[in-house]
């Protein structure tokens, strides 16, 4: 029987009628509905007419984490009277309740993915409803964008929601214009608020250090903990607490105990039992219950009795170092558009508090939204479903971000790799395959080519660890953790146990008959005008990668041990964290990234490590190993045997060249032997230009002579330009073949370049062929002849040219000298060749300054001249009485 009166209660019921005539006239909307209003199991059962005077239709909802899927599913079942896997049913990875008769399933972002690339048309299915498309996950944004090319080229009929529960409907509006082709597609808004809540804001102590990485100041844990009790005291009602990760969850948990109530820890690992609790709400006469939450309980769902809700304003986001192919989580503040999310989780059942644990003057620096994961994450899997789906730049599809090219690249380089593309970046029939097992590419890759080394069993269960990190408490050794499971009894023994065996059936019908790439190979729109355009022969040649290139050649069907079973399945998946020890401790991924195991690991003696999870933060040189399995150099230089390359290397490195015939893999040195005098001297040549480069002109012999041009030629290049040539350090690097050959090719070590005479070298470079190398004396003379007949040496060395000069040799000079037009800076001396003034207009000196000059220097040297006009007085470089005598 239907619950009307709980139907009723929900305030999303106004907009309903608006919604459907929005489809039934345009096909797709967008639904804004605040949090608890009911958008996610009210509006369902209206779009497939379970409720109301609807014709009846199939209603698939999207959600993005697989617990909202089940307690979405249950709710609706719950409000029809009716059981889950009837009218009502839900699909996850690896689990599927729905029959026949089912009118609305609901299923998560990833399932629909997998539905649409094996059947884009969706046969059967009469609206599409993403639900919180607001959070900006990746499959939910790849979703939407291949619905909007399914209703533009296959079935304009098939109708689509997008429903938000932020601010941001507008954008969504704008996006579906390409599936309406009439302007912006409908927003719908539903003006319910649930029963409401207020806002207290709980700032912590100050001193508190910001979050870097996953680690959180504990200091913010007490104070989060702390405001957990003081709501407790102060109002009724459970309490739903929120931080970034399960490690704060686990540690606050540890500071409310003793509290006389029930502590539970919600997060997407959680057991099922704990899981179901959270969602049935206390039993009567029980305890109140703290529910310590990551953003799994942001949204799509209802946690029976709470009325409190503590925020930590933290949230962890994927970050990706593309380069180095490492993954990490950051612990970020959380946005306001998540903040809002978590508050409405008060109000579900009655008016609710919410404290914010942060300063309300914070509010206004907030992000207004998450970020969206398409500009964060790693984009392997979307290049792969985008190349399946004919559009392997993605540019032709309905995306608010489009993927940075930088990320795309680095995708497009691991599908080489394994062989899921071509060289024109269209999937092959191995990325085909690959597409379809529900995983990531590397880890689709190490399933297929792991199966046919050891078996398809056992490659299964490894991929089955890899493809959600066991527990801490397993420790490091991937080996170890896969025993541990096997023999476990606890909630990810029994996951890992049901995706193991899921991945066996997986690969068994990937490697089965009907795997090509025929009309059912799941292409899309755009690819099945495609087909045929890459074999998988063709791109494992292009990548340099055979995908089954290690069968038979080391375990064979279902040979080897566990450990080494583990190593070559997870050296398949990441073939760049293969890593060799270092003899300093620590290790070197062939990626080139440096490694580092806990303290006490017991893989520290490993001589090779394939590494599983590790992350890198940016205040960390090295990466932090969470999972690895023990392998042998043979397996690694199987496995990466793509990046293996052998040839000479010629650099410099600690002031000299260094020439030595190295076999490598990626990063990591196998073999190295010095080549000495048997180098290839272009290498040499481009070595010593580095070493030009690093340290300077001054590697070369510079006289005094060499120094003067050089400075010279500055000068006329800032004052004249060209044809003087530019003689900075990297202007004339770039030159070197003009005029440091062909000393520099015959030279092979730092010694050679130090007998290189720079003076004569750097004369090439003067403007020989226009004639104007024979003007050099007259533009920029190295000397200049002052009035008392001394040639004085001009410094060019700084801004501008310097003369230093006895004061007394420049007499009855009106005009300052000038070379090439510029007046020199005229340094005037005491007889003594001390300084004593320095002036650019020598006519306004005897004007102004010489006077004062006169008074302190004729005291000091009363036996030389000092007239009283010295503009008019003969210059000379002798006492008074000696220029007596010689007159």
């Amino acid at each position: 029987m239907i619950r009307n009166d709980a139907l009723d209660l929900l305030p999303v019921r106004h907009a309903v009628p608006e919604l459907l005539t929005a489809l039934e006239e345009r096909g797709t909307a967008v639904l804004h509905a605040p949090p608890g209003t009911g958008k996610t199991t009210l509006v369902p059962l209206a779009l497939a007419g379970l409720i109301g005077d609807g014709p009846r239709r199939r209603v698939l909802v999207a959600e993005p984490r697989r617990m909202a899927v089940r307690a979405a599913a249950r709710r609706m079942a719950w409000l029809l009277g009716a059981e889950v896997g009837g009218t009502v049913g839900f699909s996850v990875r690896g689990e599927r309740r729905a029959g026949p008769s089912t009118r609305v399933e609901v299923v998560t972002t990833g399932v629909l993915l997998q539905r649409l690339q094996r059947d884009p048309e969706l046969a059967g299915v009469d609206v599409v409803l993403l639900d919180e498309c607001h959070e900006r996950h990746l499959d939910a944004d790849t979703a939407l964008a291949f619905l909007v090319d399914v209703r533009a080229a296959l079935r304009p009929e098939l109708r689509l929601v997008a429903a938000s529960a932020t601010s941001d409907a507008e954008a969504w509006s704008r996006l579906l214009t390409v599936v309406d082709g009439g302007g912006p597609a409908p927003v719908v808004r539903s003006e319910g608020e649930g029963h409401g809540y207020r806002v207290l804001f709980a700032p912590p102590p100050a001193g508190l250090r910001p979050a870097h990485g996953t680690w959180v100041d504990p200091a913010l844990l007490r104070h989060v903990a702390a405001t957990v009790r003081l709501a407790l005291e102060r109002h009724e009602g459970d309490v739903l607490c929120f931080l970034p990760g399960t490690g704060e969850i686990a540690r606050t948990a540890g500071l409310l105990a003793g509290l006389d109530v029930e502590v539970l820890q919600l997060h997407g690992r959680a057991p099922a039992a704990v899981q179901d609790a959270v969602l049935r709400g206390t039993e009567p006469g029980g305890r109140r219950r703290v529910v310590l939450s990551t953003s799994v309980a942001e949204s799509s769902l209802t946690v029976p009795g709470v009325r409190i809700v503590v925020d930590s304003g933290l949230a962890r986001e994927p970050r990706m170092d593309h380069a180095r192919g490492l993954g990490s989580l950051a612990t970020v503040p959380v946005s306001v558009a998540a903040a809002t999310q978590r508050s409405g989780r008060s109000m579900r059942e009655a008016f609710g508090t919410v404290y914010r644990c942060w300063a309300e003057a914070e509010d206004g620096s907030r992000a207004r939204f998450p970020s969206p994961e398409i500009r964060i994450a790693d984009l392997t899997d979307f290049a792969l479903r985008a190349a399946c789906w004919g559009d392997p730049t993605a540019a032709g599809l309905a995306l608010l971000d489009p993927p940075p090219a930088g990320a795309m690249t680095a995708a497009r380089s691991v599908l080489a790799a394994v062989g899921a593309v071509d060289e024109e970046g269209r999937a092959t029939e191995r990325g085909s395959r690959l597409s379809r097992l529900g995983l990531h590419p590397r880890l689709g890759r190490a399933l297929l080519d792991g199966a046919a080394e050891v078996g398809v069993r056992r490659a299964a269960e490894v991929v089955a660890l890899l493809s959600e990190e066991p527990p801490r408490e397993y420790g490091d050794d991937l080996a170890a953790a896969w025993r541990s499971a096997r023999r476990g009894g606890d909630g990810y023994a029994a996951r890992w146990k049901t995706e193991a065996r899921r991945l066996e059936r997986s690969a068994g019908e990937a490697a089965g008959p009907g795997s090509g790439s025929g009309s059912g190979s799941g292409a899309g729109p755009q690819q099945r005008q495609q087909q045929g355009s890459g074999t998988e022969a063709g791109a494992r040649a292009a990548s340099g990668v055979a995908a089954g290139g290690l069968a038979g050649q080391g375990a064979g069907g279902g040979g080897g041990g566990e450990d080494a079973v583990a190593g070559l399945v997870t050296a398949l998946a990441f073939p760049e964290r293969v890593a060799r020890a270092r003899e300093q401790g620590g290790f070197l991924m062939v990626s080139g990234s440096g490694a580092r195991l806990a303290e006490g690991s017991g893989l520290r003696s490993a001589p090779w490590l394939a590494v599983a999870v590790a992350d890198r933060t940016a205040r960390d040189a090295t990466a932090r190993v969470r999972l690895a399995a023990v392998v042998d150099e043979d397996i690694a230089r199987r496995a990466a045997g793509h990046l293996r390359a052998t040839g000479e290397e010629v650099h410099w490195e600690d002031g000299d060249v260094v020439a030595r015939s190295v076999d490598r893999l990626g990063a990591v040195e196998l073999t190295v032997r010095p080549l000495g005098s048997g180098a290839d001297p272009a290498l040499v040549r481009e070595a010593l230009l580095d070493g030009l480069r690093r340290e300077g002109l001054g590697l070369l012999r510079w006289s005094r002579e060499a120094s003067e041009l050089r400075e010279r030629l500055a000068f006329l290049y800032a004052e004249v330009g060209e044809p003087w040539p530019d003689v900075a350090d990297g202007a004339l690097v770039d030159r070197a073949e003009e005029w440091l050959e062909p000393e520099l090719s015959r030279a092979v070590r730092r010694a050679d370049l130090g007998r290189i005479n720079a003076g004569e070298a750097l004369r090439r470079l003067l403007p020989w062929a226009t004639g104007e190398a024979g003007r050099l004396d007259e533009l920029a003379p190295e000397r200049i002849e002052v009035p008392s007949g001394s040639r004085i040496r001009v410094e060019y060395g700084g801004g501008r040219p310097v003369l230093a000069v006895k004061l007394q040799e420049m007499f009855g000079l009106a005009e300052t000298p000038r070379v090439a037009g510029v007046p020199v800076l005229v340094h005037l001396l005491s007889p003594a060749g001390r300084p004593a003034a320095v002036t650019a207009d020598l006519a306004s000196f005897w004007r102004e300054g010489y006077r004062a000059v006169r008074a302190e220097l004729r005291g000091r040297y009363p036996k030389h001249p000092w007239p009283e006009d010295p503009s008019a007085a003969e210059p000379t470089r002798h006492t008074s009485a000696r220029l007596r005598r010689e007159r």
